[in-house]
């Protein structure tokens, strides 16, 4: 059986809703779905506050609470390797192969396109709030940003203490002035 296998690639800093909402239109299309946490590297900044297995346990949980079967999707944890005539390569070294790329990232999809992949732009779902960027400055202001994510997300987030994290990586250091 041949099945169709698209893939996304974001750095879901943290997962919110905008995502779960876009995976679930891209699992209309295809059989399968790669979900690449991307800058995997980075961590512990204000705009890169999560891990990578931060975000996969995120993704994961927020996935079996929205009851999509564990059989459709495979989360895998991208590193940035920052050279880009190489970037697809790398990418498909470490995915099963797939034939879609969803993506609104123009970069991505000039690489993606000029290796021959069928590329498709995402639906974008409110975007001016559904951003991991709305999410965090909603944290760092204490205003509502639980109503931006899924419930797992928030549940990881308050379990690794991410609040406090995200509002001390904000405060610039002396020595940064």
């Amino acid at each position: 059986m041949n099945r169709t296998r698209g893939i996304l690639i974001g750095r879901m800093q943290p997962v919110h809703n905008g995502h779960m909402q876009v995976i679930k239109k891209i699992l209309d299309e295809v059989d399968e779905i790669i979900i690449g946490i991307g800058s995997a590297q980075l961590s512990h900044e204000a705009k890169d506050p999560f891990t990578a297995g931060e975000r996969l346990v995120m993704m994961s949980q927020a996935l079996a609470e929205e009851g999509i079967d564990s059989s459709k999707y495979y989360i895998i944890p991208m590193q940035d390797i920052n050279f880009n005539a190489v970037w697809v390569s790398h990418v498909k070294m470490l995915t099963p192969p797939f034939s879609i790329v969803y993506s609104g990232n123009s970069l991505v999809k000039q690489l993606f396109s000029e290796e021959g992949f069928e590329v498709r732009q995402p639906p974008l779902y409110d975007r001016l709030h559904l951003s991991g960027t709305e999410v965090r400055r909603r944290i760092l202001e204490d205003e509502n940003w639980q109503e931006l994510v899924p419930k797992a997300t928030a549940d990881v987030i308050n379990e690794i203490n991410g609040i406090e994290r995200i509002k001390n990586l904000s405060i610039k250091e002396i020595s940064d002035i």
